[in-house]
């Protein structure tokens, strides 16, 4: 498993945006990467297939410009894994999550099964396509939505007509509003709105801890999900709650279904229970991520010692909490960059023991490929109202930068990485900054440290001064070409600001690890 999100709404940003971040992690042992491009919709296929799956369907031929982070290889497909829309829609595809053996034996996952002999064989079987999977989901959505509620139910009408061969965590957003789909199965899905005043926190793990399905078969505010789930979840048992002890007399149902008021508390149940794990590996790879996030946001909580009511163990975590203050983009970097700091279970640290540093499974970790948050600010221009804070490669040794979203060209630097290794690329730098400083953390520090400072810094007021440039120039028009220029004109100073102070961070760290070295002689011959 892979990849760490965390959701924060617009009343609790620092500037009244909504805000989706992931990082996007590889498996174990594989290294992808990353590019940042722009998709015209003449670029966009009509009639798509999946590389992995071999699922075809046909597409919408009134797509949009979007842009997206995807993979350099084509060899696992597009995999988009972030990106938004000329109508200030925005997704995070996917979080890998997992669910329980009930689940999969209700709606098995649509596997890819291939050919199996020759025509006319005796033992001849055709191939059989799967269903969709993280390199299809964006590329089969973004271009077709208009706010984040139709991104759900585009995504959910696929699901449910295709089915998945994985279980995935699906993020859509715009600005005022985040919703988060979960997979439940081959073709089932719920999802829920982030509330407004709560950041939410997923560490590849099926994390929605409620679900109420009056609202979701009635006003649909708060939650949505496919149309059968009632009878789904009471055909084959998946409802885990507990009966209360004492019976509601006289409730009279809401909901359109008889079917809903038996399921949980009168329609009220959790997912988590119902459809997630909750295994040993879950405690060391999942809910300490979860653990440390809200640990970070709310720190006047007891988290550490013997009567904490969440230890990186818990399985009962919130999927989602109110911060004790403001988010701000580079608590989003921090966060997703952690190495748990300042607890025994920080690999860099010397607290605890050995064995405690390397006991679970850290954020920010050597298989990141890139981290993005995207950032959509209702009250700016519709032109220029989403900006993306990204960054690539290992996350405790680099900064995100801001670059604006609807531009139809991106930056040589973000978007000609190449498949090997190149200091010409955004991206090989900083895998080769991380790969020198892992081993000489301390050494390098502050040199990291002082970077992500001046990278952070720098990227503020770059989208202060160009946004001020933009209203004054533009004001409230509607995209043109024009604006769109622009952008990729500050996109630009972005990227070149990124490759001069990210050599210089280069230099420093090899200059730094090359006096370290271990065949290192300090006493010089005299003509030195």
């Amino acid at each position: 498993m892979s990849c760490t999100t965390l959701l924060v709404g617009k009343l609790a940003s620092y500037n009244g945006s909504t805000i989706i971040a992931r990082n996007d992690d590889s498996g174990s042992g594989r290294y992808d990467p990353k590019r940042f491009i722009a998709v015209k919709p003449e670029d966009q296929p009509r009639h798509y297939t999946s590389v992995l799956s071999h699922v075809a369907i046909e597409l919408p031929d009134n797509p949009c410009n979007y842009s997206i982070f995807p993979n350099v290889l084509p060899n696992r497909g597009v995999l988009a894994e972030a990106g938004a829309n000329e109508y200030n829609v925005a997704m995070s595809a996917t979080e890998t999550i997992a669910v329980n053996e009930r689940v999969l034996a209700a709606d098995p996952m649509v596997g890819y099964k291939p050919q199996v002999g020759q025509p006319g064989d005796t033992s001849y079987q055709p191939e059989t396509p799967g269903g969709i999977g993280e390199e299809d989901i964006i590329t089969l959505v973004l271009p077709y939505v208009h706010t984040a509620r139709e991104g759900v139910l585009r995504f959910g009408q696929l699901l449910e007509q295709y089915g998945t061969y994985e279980a995935n965590g699906v993020i859509f957003s715009d600005p005022d509003n985040i919703w988060y789909v979960e997979t439940i199965g081959g073709h089932h899905w719920i999802a829920r709105r982030v509330p407004d005043n709560a950041y939410a926190t997923i560490p590849n793990q099926l994390g929605i801890d409620r679900f109420d399905l009056n609202d979701a078969f009635g006003e649909r505010h708060e939650y949505m999900c496919s149309a059968d789930l009632p009878e789904f979840m009471l055909t084959n048992n998946l409802d885990m709650t507990m009966p209360a002890a004492t019976p509601t007399v006289g409730y009279q149902a809401s909901a359109v279904s008889n079917d809903i008021v038996r399921i949980g508390n009168h329609g009220i149940f959790n997912p988590r229970h119902a459809f997630g794990t909750a295994t040993h590996k879950d405690h060391i790879y999942n809910t300490p991520r979860a653990w440390y996030m809200q640990r970070y946001f709310n720190p006047s909580l007891d988290w550490d010692s013997e009567q904490a009511i969440y230890t990186p163990t818990s399985d009962d975590i919130p999927w989602c909490a109110v911060p004790e203050r403001k988010i701000g983009i580079e608590d989003v970097d921090c966060v997703l960059s952690s190495h748990f700091e300042g607890t025994p279970y920080d690999p860099y640290g010397n607290l605890g023991t050995p064995e405690s540093r390397h006991r679970y499974r850290t954020i920010g970790i050597n298989r990141t490929g890139h981290m993005v948050a995207i950032e959509q600010r209702g009250d700016k221009p519709s032109a220029f109202a989403t900006v993306y804070w990204a960054s690539f490669g290992s996350g405790p040794f680099t900064a995100v930068a801001p670059l604006y979203a609807n531009v139809t060209d991106t930056p040589a630097y973000l978007r000609d990485t190449t498949p090997t290794a190149s200091t010409d690329s955004l991206y090989w730098t900083n895998r080769i900054i991380a790969a020198l400083a892992d081993s000489h953390f301390n050494e390098t520090s502050n040199a990291i440290e002082q970077y992500i400072e001046e990278v952070h810094s720098f990227g503020y007021r770059h989208v202060a001064t160009t946004d001020a440039n933009l209203e004054q120039r533009f004001g409230q028009e509607p995209t043109t070409q024009e604006q769109q220029q622009a952008l990729e004109a500050a996109n630009e100073q972005m990227a070149q600001y990124l490759q001069q102070r990210t050599a210089k961070l280069l230099d420093s760290v090899l200059y730094t690890v090359s006096n370290l070295m271990r065949n290192s002689f300090v006493l010089s011959d005299r003509w030195a």
